[in-house]
């Protein structure tokens, strides 16, 4: 094969040759040059989601999920009370980890396959007052549902709570505005939607709530506040930077910008999404949710209902002619995701479905139209 494999997943993600370039070079931790580099990209980071002058966005060395981890410890006071909306797996990892951090925390439960409910936060913050922060999870790509933002956003200032977004799968390709939705913390990462390399978080903090973080954390490494202050003083990190994860970053985001930023890159994504499931569609396989749920991220659907099929198997058969397939993250149904993200387009996307028929075939399965 004369190319990687497709990687049809909520992340790592398929990268250009121009990223993967950025990386050829080494790079000094603490020199000037390094330094400029890093103050572009947080700059460039607060240019998509308007940003400036309202808030700071402070890198982190690890997966989006430390940098979740340690927006929950910087933003929420050790006696603060956090209530998480849950539609699914990467919800309740939210309330996991926010409750390992010795925070006082309470779940609200939605169905996976619909979004999660405005009215229902407005009721629990109505009845407890003791509710300090809500988390949401923008696009809870367990099964693939983009959540209201902008109306759990209105709910949490309507009561004054503080709103905690994992923007991980969503962040540069669905709208997020600073100017109107109000946050105090909003989370992404380099190897989702900006089409980086997996190894660095970022989190946009309010400034009108960053100077009440302090000392919030129990955490060292993972305190944002001191690594904002570390940064705004010397520009550099605290401790050692991955410094080709920051550069390849620094690439995609030129690229972004080239393509023509977050409308660009959503349009992208959903005809990606379009041909996906047009094409599984003709090959009998339905997506999980309904359509005005879907997020233009990732796709679940169900799996064939069919004696020969075996995830480890289609997976093998699959990546054989070139594509990643991700596994299904639901417990009641079985089911298997593919992502619509990354540096491909509907050409590439018609290629996965073709090789999704030639793997169902092989393995004895009919492809037709249910």
């Amino acid at each position: 094969m004369d190319r990687d494999r497709i990687l049809l997943t909520p992340g790592p993600l398929t990268t250009t040759l121009r990223t993967k370039l950025a990386m050829l070079h080494d790079w000094g931790s603490w020199d000037a040059d390094f330094n400029a580099v890093t103050a572009g990209v947080r700059s460039r980071l607060l240019d998509i989601v308007h940003g400036h002058g309202t808030h700071v966005v402070v890198p982190l060395q690890g997966s989006g999920t430390f940098s979740v981890e340690a927006a929950v410890a910087t933003v929420v006071p050790r006696d603060g009370h956090v209530l998480v909306l849950d539609n699914g797996a990467y919800c309740k990892r939210a309330g996991k980890l926010t409750q390992m951090m010795g925070r006082r925390v309470s779940t609200v439960a939605f169905a996976e396959d619909a979004p999660v409910s405005p009215a229902v936060l407005d009721d629990q913050l109505r009845t407890d007052a003791s509710i300090t922060h809500v988390v949401l999870i923008h696009c809870e790509t367990g099964a693939g549902v983009e959540n209201p933002l902008a109306d759990v956003a209105a709910v949490c200032e309507r009561h004054g709570k503080g709103l905690i977004v994992d923007a991980m799968s969503s962040f540069a390709a669905l709208p997020i505005d600073a100017r109107t939705v109000r946050f105090d913390a909003l989370i992404a990462a380099s190897g989702k939607c900006l089409e980086g390399v997996p190894g660095m978080g970022f989190v946009f903090i309010r400034q009108a709530v960053l100077d009440g973080c302090a000392g919030n954390s129990q955490s060292l490494a993972m305190d944002l506040h001191d690594q904002h202050q570390y940064m705004a003083k010397t520009g550099q990190w605290r401790f050692t930077p991955p410094t080709h994860v920051v550069v390849a970053l620094a690439e995609a985001i030129t690229q972004f910008v080239e393509e023509g930023g977050q409308p660009a890159r959503l349009a992208r994504y959903t005809a990606n999404c379009a041909t996906l499931i047009e094409g599984m569609g003709q090959l009998g396989l339905q997506p999980f949710l309904k359509a005005e749920h879907q997020a233009p991220i990732i796709v679940t659907f169900h799996a064939p209902a069919h004696p020969a099929y075996d995830f480890q198997r289609f997976y093998q058969a699959a990546k054989r002619r070139g594509f990643m397939l991700y596994p299904g993250k639901l417990t009641t149904v079985d089911t298997f995701r593919v992502g619509c993200i990354g540096a491909i387009g509907s050409l590439e996307m018609q290629q996965a479905v073709n090789a999704v028929g030639e793997a169902l075939r092989e393995m004895g399965i009919p492809t037709a139209p249910a």
